[in-house]
């Protein structure tokens, strides 16, 4: 009897109005005196099951072409993650298929072909399309000596970057829909053939660099290339290029460098964290429902969590395994930091000179670390010093 009375309640209440159905239910609950967490659970199960039902012809399939190779545990694997969240979460009303890099569009042509409609959305940085959204882009990625992952998501989340975030998009006239979703670790600086103890060792260099941290490199005259992950290998092999960075150990070595390259350079100045976002086209965002929307941010969230919390965790193993294989660690000297930092110093000036509005970006961002200063200073234990290492 108990089961024929639940599948009755089902049938009612699919073919009520959301009004009439929260109503039925509420009589329900007080006319059987439902006290029983048993209960209680059936009677959400049902709510949850209407919902589904009601926004049944709302179904959204996002074709998520991504930058990253999903096999770059780490780095890859982050819309893996996103996309397994969202297709659980969502019981079937988002459903998110990823295509591996250049197999739906060409990563390069991956902004313009959300913001256009020819697919509704893309999973990469903005740092790799400065080309399209000027350098201030860059800033959005990863900024040398800037902020860690706890400090960067703050100021994103809290501290009105996500808003910034947006704006650079918009002011562009892209049609997409801009959601940070995932971050990761700091990055080694760099795989060189020998060891680095000055800047004329860099100056004359070919090396793959990403981001801002490329025009600083520049500045100590090494050429810099930005080549995609599946690139750089064969660029090392056939001397196109004499050195590279690319990521964390685990990737790293998962490319291969450590085959080739036997000094591994510390600590990653020039990405200390590097965020990640999801771009949907613009009219499919809108088109999205309220829940639709709420359930892709908070997978972006999750996948922020994971993506952070899995890049600290693998790296050690990583490291040791390359020492094994006979590569070095180095920990820039004193002198060599220095020198990093003013030659970004020099950068920043430069990049505020050209484009008022990079200024305005990192201005913002500066503000906020200054105010975290305070906190930072106060309640974290010093570091100890890696001098000599």
């Amino acid at each position: 009897m108990y089961w024929t009375y639940q599948f009755t309640t089902i049938i009612i209440v699919v073919f009520l109005s959301k009004e009439a159905q929260f109503n039925y239910l509420q009589k329900e609950r007080n006319s059987m005196k439902i006290k029983s967490l048993f209960s209680l659970a059936t009677a959400a199960i049902l709510s949850m099951g209407v919902a589904s039902t009601a926004v049944a012809e709302d179904k959204v399939l996002l074709k998520l072409p991504v930058w990253f190779g999903t096999h770059l545990t780490g780095l890859g694997s982050s819309p893996l993650f996103f996309a397994d969240t969202v297709n659980a979460a969502s019981g079937g009303s988002i459903k998110v298929k990823i295509y591996e890099p250049g197999k739906l569009v060409a990563t390069k042509e991956m902004l313009e072909s959300v913001s256009n409609g020819s697919v509704n959305s893309g999973w990469g940085t903005p740092g790799y399309n400065t080309g399209l959204l000027g350098k201030k882009a860059a800033i959005f990625s990863a900024v040398p000596f800037g902020p860690e992952a706890p400090e960067f998501m703050a100021w994103v989340y809290y501290g009105g970057g996500r808003d910034l975030w947006q704006k650079l998009y918009d002011d562009a006239g892209y049609n997409v829909h801009a959601v940070p979703c995932s971050i990761i670790a700091p990055e080694t600086s760099g795989w060189f053939t020998k060891e680095i103890n000055s800047p004329a060792d860099l100056d004359g260099l070919r090396m793959r660099f990403f981001g801002l941290g490329a025009n600083v490199m520049e500045k100590l005259g090494v050429t810099t290339s930005l080549l995609g992950s599946g690139d750089i290998m064969p660029a090392l092999e056939k001397g196109a290029i004499d050195a590279t960075e690319f990521s964390m150990p685990a990737i790293d070595k998962l490319l291969g460098f450590p085959k080739l390259l036997k000094h591994n350079y510390y600590p990653g100045w020039h990405q200390p964290s590097t965020m990640f976002d999801l771009i949907i086209n613009g009219d499919t965002w809108n088109g999205m429902s309220a829940a639709q929307q709420a359930t892709i941010e908070s997978a972006c969230k999750a996948t922020m969590l994971d993506g952070l919390a899995l890049g600290e965790a693998i790296q050690f193993d990583y490291m040791k395994a390359n020492v094994e294989s006979g590569v070095t660690n180095h920990y820039w000297s004193d002198e060599m930091l220095a020198i990093f930092r003013s030659s970004w110093d020099e950068v920043v000036a430069e990049l505020v000179a050209e484009d008022p509005e990079f200024g305005e970006i990192y201005g913002h961002l500066n503000d906020f670390r200054a105010n975290y200063k305070i906190w930072q200073e106060w309640i974290y234990l010093p570091r100890p010093s890696m001098q000599g290492q």
